[in-house]
């Protein structure tokens, strides 16, 4: 089966309910975590997640105890080297980060 990608959205509501504790628990045998990160001027953590389809990328959340506030078809403009845990470069050869 294909894999797609999604965008999560979590809401930080405060100092208390941060998002990133149970992050790692969005891979699973059908959903694959491609990466996490916290906006803090917006309170606001992304989650990109492999997965099947919607549904299914919401489920493992869920059974995650990653609260969804927010869930969407997602496209790379430019993916991680994850494999060799790089940054993306951007026109001049300097890292993106």
């Amino acid at each position: 089966m294909a894999s797609r990608l999604f965008v999560l959205e979590r809401y930080d509501r405060g100092p208390a309910e941060r998002a990133d504790e149970p992050v790692e628990r969005l891979t699973t045998g059908t959903t694959r975590l491609r990466g996490a990160l916290r906006i803090p001027a917006d309170d606001v953590v992304l989650a990109l997640v492999e997965g099947p389809d919607a549904e299914t990328v919401a489920a493992v959340a869920r059974a995650a105890g990653w609260r969804v506030d927010r869930l969407g078809p997602a496209e790379w403009i430019a993916a991680p080297d994850v494999a060799r845990g790089t940054a993306p470069t951007d026109e001049a050869g300097g890292t993106s980060r």
